[in-house]
């Protein structure tokens, strides 16, 4: 089992900054890649970037140029600065965690390919 604790989300204005942070316990030698997606209200969960254990990373198209993942092997940890936040980023922000090789069905930007997921953290951008 693998336990997934997102942290960092809050309330800031438009064009700020937030980092989140998620920490793996648990059977986290078995990670090969981490994702972040969010969610808002009325609308279904999205993807917004993700990385693999050997460092390849992945964005979403509205996200790209403004977020950058990252990732602590050591302290088992995968983060993802926000930069120049927009209203419309406000959304639980939800961490997964994939326990083996990403592939061409399984995909870094689909939600099924994530094997453990977080509670999520709440990003809230005000305009």
């Amino acid at each position: 089992q693998v336990q997934l604790v997102e942290s960092g989300g809050g309330l800031v204005q438009a064009g700020g900054s937030l980092r989140l942070s998620c920490a793996a316990s648990g059977r986290t030698f078995s990670s090969y890649g981490m994702g972040w997606f969010r969610q808002a209200p009325g609308k279904e969960r999205e993807f917004v970037s993700a990385i693999s254990w050997r460092g390849s990373t992945s964005y979403s198209d509205s996200v790209k140029g403004r977020f950058t993942i990252s990732r602590d092997n050591a302290k088992n940890t995968v983060y993802l600065q926000m930069d120049s936040l927009k209203p419309e980023d406000t959304a639980v922000y939800f961490c997964a965690d994939r326990r083996g090789p990403f592939t061409s069905t399984q995909r870094m930007d689909v939600i099924k390919s994530y094997d453990y997921w977080g509670q999520g953290t709440q990003v809230t951008v005000s305009s």
